[in-house]
Order: structure tokens, then C-alpha cells, then sequence
């Protein structure tokens, strides 16, 4: 019996302001039309995904492939994630600096590899060596990350903290407002600025595939690698259980292998609306972590949830599609 087909996107979580909501909501938008186009015609969730995080890749907008944060040193590196519900294969990229689409270069992991996951300058031979061109780094660089590089160093130069990684914040007006004194919209901080891009989707099979992409954080050390290349952090997949891609903060969703935890209570039962609001709290009791969710079945039952202050989101069904920035 075939599936009616679904697709979720985000953009990221953090402290979107509003003069960014409709680069945000077009984003989205066209990452929705670009894998409904492969879905509607009866491509496999698989390809969907790719091609949805390949557009998000391609806008400046956001955190992943072209505008990508800057590392410490001034340079943008990648990872990717990309996961099959249906077989559980996977492929994953890290530390990339020369591939413009690092979703495609998982991919390739995923279908022409024994292995899962690749590294540096290891991945990108790899990615080459089927056919994908290598470019110069300058060419995924925009100035608005320059100068936000710029403003971080400024930051650092005055003593004051970078919170990025500390996790330490429950105060709970936090999850829902912007507190430039603790970086929710002030340089360096947790929620400032764009954020990982990724997607779920069921095929008209039955199927579902999960795929997230990041550029990281703003002045990452080099060689850092957050959440969202990593199997049952950042994104999983398994059509006995759920799809899902999350944003956020790397650190605490890694300690917690959220996406795992999120997808194993589906497997139990549990409504997968219900279960996203509960693992971005559960991330937030914890660690006080913020960031966000989107999570979809194999029988079409899906949810989102964030504690951010906006989270750029879309969602194509055969209804047609809805996008927002907030849930």
C-alpha cells in the first residue's frame, strides 16, 4: 500500500530576529519545493532529503554549506549527515572545507562505501574521487561572517565569555526570550545567529530518511565537530521507529544522544508530537540546552518542537505547503 508522501525541513533554532523571518521562511520554502519535487514523483525519501538540505546548503541564509560560520581561524568547515530508514545505511562528512555540498558528499558515503563516516581531507578525496568538484574555500565564505568572525575576536580580546558550549543557563525565561547578557542574540553566544539546516521525509514506499548539515559554530576551534554528523545525535533514521534532525546546541545534544533517545520512544509507542516536545525539554532539564526537533514516522505522524525563540520549519503534504518560524 503506498504512502502519501511528507516532508519536514528546518533552518535552525536560535534568536531569529524579525527582520530575518522572511529570508528564513523562503529558505524553507524552497527546500520544501525542491525535495516534493523528487517525492510527488515517486522518488525515495532518501533523495528528498538530499535535495532539501542541497538547496538549504546553496542559500546564504543559513549555517550550512555557502555562509557558513567562520572557524577560529577563518575558515568554514562542514559536516553532514545522511541516514536510511529502510536499511539503516549511512554516510557522514566532518571537518569538510572544500566541497560545496557536503549532504551530496554523504551521499556518496552512504551509497559507494563499506565505511560510514569520513573525515577532512580523507572526505574530500573521497567525494572526488566520485566526481565531485573540489573548490576553494574563500568561495563558501560571505562578508557578513567575516565580520561577525571580526566582532567575536573584538569579544574575546575584552575578556569577555563565550558561553557557546557552557549549557549552564536554566533559568527558564531564557527559552523563550532573548537575553543578549547570556548570547541569545549577542556575539558569540548560544543563539546568535543562523543554525544547522536538516530534513525527514516519508516516500509513497513507506519509507523515511533523515539528513542534517551544519557549518558549526561562530569561531569554533578547528577540527571541532558538533551534533549533527553524528548517528543518533544530530540525526537518525529507522523505519521502525522515526526520522529526525535536530539544532542546536552541539555539546549537550551529543552528551544526551537526543536523536536516539527521541526515536526509541517512538519505537515505544509514543506519539512523535508528543515525544519532540518532550526531548527538547528533557534537553533543556538537563544540560539547559536549547535548540530544536523535527520528527517523522513511518506512518506519516510527525512532530516539531524548539525552546528557542524562533526555529525556521516547513512542512509539505499532499495538502500542499505550510512554513513558520515559530511553533
Amino acid at each position: 500500500m503506498q504512502r502519501s508522501p511528507i516532508l519536514i525541513v528546518h533552518g535552525g533554532a536560535w534568536a531569529m530576529p524579525d527582520d530575518m523571518t522572511e529570508a528564513n521562511e523562503q529558505g524553507v520554502f524552497d527546500a520544501l519545493q525542491a525535495g516534493w519535487a523528487l517525492l510527488e514523483k515517486g522518488a525515495t525519501a532518501i533523495e528528498a532529503v538530499e535535495a532539501a538540505v542541497s538547496q538549504l546548503e546553496n542559500d546564504a541564509t543559513f549555517d550550512a554549506g555557502y555562509g557558513s560560520f567562520l572557524t577560529r581561524d577563518g575558515r568554514v568547515q562542514m559536516d553532514a549527515l545522511l541516514m536510511d530508514g529502510a536499511t539503516l545505511r549511512a554516510g557522514g562528512v566532518a571537518c569538510v572545507e572544500r566541497l560545496r555540498n557536503p549532504i551530496q558528499a554523504a551521499r556518496l558515503v552512504l551509497d559507494e562505501s563499506p565505511h560510514v563516516y569520513f573525515v577532512g581531507e580523507g572526505a574530500e578525496a573521497f567525494a572526488a574521487s566520485h566526481g565531485m568538484p573540489l573548490i576553494e574555500n574563500s568561495e563558501l565564505i560571505v562578508d557578513r561572517e567575516r565580520r561577525r568572525l571580526e566582532e567575536a575576536h573584538v569579544r574575546a580580546r575584552a575578556g569577555l565569555p563565550d558561553i557557546t558550549f557552557s549549557g549552564d543557563d536554566k533559568s527558564p525565561e531564557t527559552a523563550t526570550e532573548p537575553k543578549p547578557e547570556l548570547g541569545f542574540g549577542g556575539l558569540g553566544g548560544p543563539l546568535d545567529s543562523h543554525d544547522t539546516v536538516g530534513a525527514v521525509a516519508l516516500d509513497v514506499d513507506g519509507n523515511i530518511a533523515a539528513a542534517t548539515s551544519t557549518g558549526g559554530t561562530l569561531a569554533k576551534a578547528p577540527g571541532r565537530v558538533g551534533d549533527s554528523s553524528l548517528i543518533g545525535c544530530g540525526c537518525y533514521a529507522d523505519n521502525q521507529s522515526a526520522a529526525v534532525s535536530l539544532t542546536g546546541w552541539g555539546e549537550p545534544i551529543m552528551k544526551l544522544v537526543l536523536g536516539k533517545w527521541a526515536t526509541d520512544r517512538v519505537q515505544m509507542g509514543r506519539p512523535p508530537e508528543q515525544v519532540a516536545q518532550e526531548a527538547i525539554s528533557y534537553l533543556y532539564q538537563r544540560l539547559g540546552g536549547h535548540g530544536g526537533m523535527i520528527l517523522l514516522d513511518a506512518q506519516g505522524r510527525w512532530g516539531i518542537a524548539h525552546n528557542t525563540p524562533r526555529m525556521a520549519w516547513g512542512v509539505h503534504t499532499v495538502d500542499g505547503p505550510r512554513v513558520g518560524v515559530k511553533v
